[in-house]
Formats: C-alpha cells, structure tokens, sequence
C-alpha cells in the first residue's frame, strides 16, 4: 500500500458520518447520535541508499459522546455515561480516601 492510498483511506474513513449518526424518529422524537472519533496515519518511503520500501499504517478510533434529542421544536443534549471511566474514577476516589485514612488513624 502506498503513502497515498493511506492518506485517501483516511480521508474516507474521517467523514461526517462516522461523528453523526442517521437520525432515529419515534413518537414526534428524532434522536441523533454523537461521538468523537480520532484517528491517524504513517508511512514510510525508500532509505538513503535508494532502496525502494514502503509501508503505512491507519488507525481510527471512537466512542460514543452523547446524543441531540430533538423533540417539540426544541433540542437537547443527551451525554452518554461512559460506566467504565465512572466505576474507575469511583474505585481511584475510593482508594485514595481508604490511604488517607489510613494515615490519619495512625497519627499520634
């Protein structure tokens, strides 16, 4: 694969439609889903003694953010709870308060 042919994959895969989803209508409700999406490319060409060689390499990345929800004329953001990162800051609170206390119940 070409240098190119990376740079135009990543240019196709970083579209619009990969941050906004296909509007979902329900009862007089539309739901558009969001998320952040990020990526990147690399590649590499011939060395300094003119050997040819090439390679690349893509990425993509997303998760979902949150949702507009548009119902009666009016929008709303909908945040999505990523549950993982919140039970991992609660679990990291948590610790930390057990260390503290640890610390002070063995004070003088």
């Amino acid at each position: 694969m070409k240098i190119d042919d990376a740079f135009s994959i990543a240019k196709d895969a970083m579209t619009v439609e990969r941050v906004y989803a296909e509007p979902v209508e329900r009862d007089s409700t539309t739901v558009i889903g969001v998320a952040a999406v990020s990526g990147g490319a690399g590649g590499g060409g011939s060395d300094p003694e003119g050997q040819q060689g090439s390679g690349a390499g893509f990425g993509i990345g997303a998760k979902p953010v949150g949702a507009f929800v548009i119902r009666d004329g009016r929008v709303r953001w909908q945040p999505a709870v990523d549950v993982n990162r919140l039970i991992a800051v609660v679990g990291a609170v948590a610790l930390a308060a057990l260390i503290v206390g640890a610390r002070f119940a063995r004070r003088p």
